[in-house]
């Protein structure tokens, strides 16, 4: 008897079923990390990869639109000098355009200035004092000089006479050329007696 209780006290050992699941469990887990982790890494290569392109693409078009607003900038600067240069009545703006293109720029609220020793000023002052200071460009003002015949033809009848009330500031510059000569006409006529 002694020896049966020997064998029981002895006896098959409780076993830890729980930690022993763990174990298991534990070991299933890094199994399957070890064979998938050589894909994950791939595919976040992958990932960087795509990343970077798309950041060099993004950048590549910021650039291009920094570009394409300094173009857009530019043709309009041009074209807001040159129309007023034209309004002006400046006969060559191709030629004063390049005069003063150099002088104006935009502020920080984006108008067109000119910065000049005095100061900033803005475009329409700028441009009527340079072509006031600069009047070889604008067209002159008689044709011809002493011995040159005068070749002005009188209108003919199917010609429109100009109508006062349609001289007003701000007119067409054809339609008020149109509007001086007829009157130097009326005037040298009535001069001439005729």
């Amino acid at each position: 008897m002694e020896e049966t209780k020997d064998k029981t006290a002895a006896g098959p050992q409780k076993v830890d079923v729980p930690s022993l699941v763990r174990q298991v469990a534990e070991e299933f887990t890094r199994l399957q990390q070890a064979k998938t982790e050589p894909a994950y890494k791939m595919e976040l290569q992958e990932e960087r990869k795509r990343r970077e392109q798309l950041e060099r693409r993004v950048n590549d078009l910021v650039e291009e639109n920094k570009r394409s607003r300094q173009v857009a900038d530019e043709a309009e600067r041009s074209a807001a000098i040159r129309a007023e240069l034209q309004r002006l009545g400046v006969g060559k703006v191709d030629l004063a355009f390049k005069a003063v293109k150099d002088d104006i720029g935009r502020a920080e609220d984006g108008r067109l200035v000119a910065k000049t020793d005095t100061g900033e000023l803005g475009l329409k002052e700028y441009l009527t004092g340079f072509v006031n200071s600069n009047p070889e460009f604008l067209p002159a003002r008689i044709s011809g000089g002493s011995g040159v015949p005068s070749n002005q033809k009188e209108p003919s009848a199917g010609s429109a006479s100009v109508d006062l009330d349609q001289i007003r500031p701000g007119m067409n510059p054809e339609d008020l050329e149109r509007a001086r000569q007829e009157i130097a006409r009326i005037a040298s006529n009535a001069l001439q007696g005729s």
